[in-house]
């Protein structure tokens, strides 16, 4: 929308276009002296209005400008603000996450030591299981031995003395072999001595029954 001075101007400027031009003259023109002067009045009277409405929209622009520059700044210092404190919370998300991580790492070597250890007693406890087998082991290995040695020693004497019995028969039976040697000859004898004839045996069997 354009203003009242400009309007007034673009009158001025068609009438004069529209004026006739003197005789003999290309440049000259001839105006009409109250209408011309109504016009410049009028912008004269005009102008001062339109300064200040200028003035006045020059001054909104300012603040304007200046209401502007500060959401600007406004929206540029929360930018930072808000930048500073994503960098703080990555600082701090990183800070969280070396720690955590430092965490799992000492849990992890925590953990491994228990195992390293676990494994350790449980090697010794199996080395004393072994260790204490082996000697239950030699102990009974040991006795049994003894045991072994003493039952041999007390088979030994109990042979030696079935041995000294089996002598002492032999010898008693190789005493006794003459005296059963005679024994034998004597029944040997009465198996080999003459049967009596029949008839005596009857006359022998005639005397018992007169008897």
């Amino acid at each position: 929308m354009s203003s009242r001075i400009e309007q007034i101007i673009e009158e001025i400027e068609e009438y004069v276009d529209s004026c006739k031009y003197q005789p003999l003259s290309t440049t000259k023109i001839v105006v009409n002296k109250e209408e011309i002067e109504e016009l410049l009045r009028e912008l004269r009277m005009k102008t001062p209005d339109e300064i200040k409405r200028y003035q006045k929209i020059i001054s909104n622009k300012d603040a304007i400008l200046e209401d502007a520059q500060a959401k600007a700044d406004s929206l540029v210092e929360d930018a930072q603000a808000k930048a500073q404190e994503m960098v703080n919370q990555h600082e701090v998300m990183q800070k969280a996450y070396a720690q955590a991580n430092e965490t799992i790492n000492a849990a992890n070597r925590q953990a491994q030591e228990i195992l390293d250890s676990a494994t350790q007693d449980a090697n010794g406890i199996r080395l004393g299981a072994i260790t204490y087998t082996d000697e239950m082991l030699a102990n009974i290995g040991a006795v049994l031995t003894n045991t072994l040695e003493d039952a041999g020693g007390k088979y030994k004497m109990f042979l030696d003395s079935l041995q000294a019995c089996l002598d002492v028969v032999n010898q008693n039976r190789h005493e006794l072999a003459p005296q059963t040697a005679q024994a034998a000859a004597i029944a040997s004898s009465y198996h080999t001595a003459p049967a009596p004839m029949p008839e005596e045996e009857d006359e022998g069997l005639d005397e018992l029954g007169a008897e």
